[in-house]
């Protein structure tokens, strides 16, 4: 019992130091640790599933759905994550960790947790939290467009354009007299 507590002594004073003397280089031109890539990853995953696991999904993701989600996507989303043969911007080349490549990556995860990950971002990854200004249905909308990413063709990908209410002063102009985004599933949330 002894040993047990000295060792976890130790193990807080290693810490404590790592901590307060800046021992852990923080930059994102240097790649993080593999145990810490490991844990901070398996971390993320765990919480994420957890907490989207009670969500309720629609139905079915319409096409109306994955188009206007399209939009929010390609105006919010693609600098970091890319797009069906288009590269994420370079500059988010730098982000760690990395932003996944949607593309592929949207197979790992359930609907829910898209939506989940959208709505409430991931802390110290660079990934906002989109529910603070879009409501449910548009959130619905950009999962709806993620989910279908693996499974569509560049031209499909293409034929989509960015809603331009985004601009790149990181406010969004709807020209709608409010904030909140209030529309349903579907619907082209921009039309004026």
């Amino acid at each position: 019992m002894i040993g047990a507590a000295t060792l976890l002594l130790v193990i807080l004073a290693i810490i404590f130091i790592v901590i307060f003397t800046g021992g852990y280089n923080v930059a994102a031109t240097d790649r993080h640790n593999p145990v810490v890539a490991w844990a901070l990853t398996t971390t993320m995953t765990h919480s994420v599933q957890s907490r989207a696991s009670e969500i309720p999904v629609p139905a079915k993701f319409t096409p109306a759905m994955v188009a206007a989600g399209a939009g929010e996507y390609k105006a919010m989303c693609s600098r970091c994550h890319g797009g069906v043969g288009e590269s994420r911007a370079e500059w988010a080349e730098t982000i760690r960790p990395k932003p996944p490549a949607l593309v592929s990556a949207a197979r790992q995860w359930k609907a829910q947790e898209v939506f989940w990950l959208v709505k409430h971002g991931v802390k110290m990854t660079g990934m906002p939290a989109f529910g603070p200004t879009h409501n449910d249905a548009t959130i619905w909308n950009i999962a709806a467009f993620v989910k279908a990413l693996p499974d569509m063709s560049a031209e499909q990908y293409a034929s989509y354009k960015a809603d331009h209410d985004h601009h790149h002063d990181g406010e969004e102009h709807h020209g709608h007299g409010t904030e909140d985004h209030h529309h349903t599933p579907g619907d082209d949330a921009h039309e004026h």
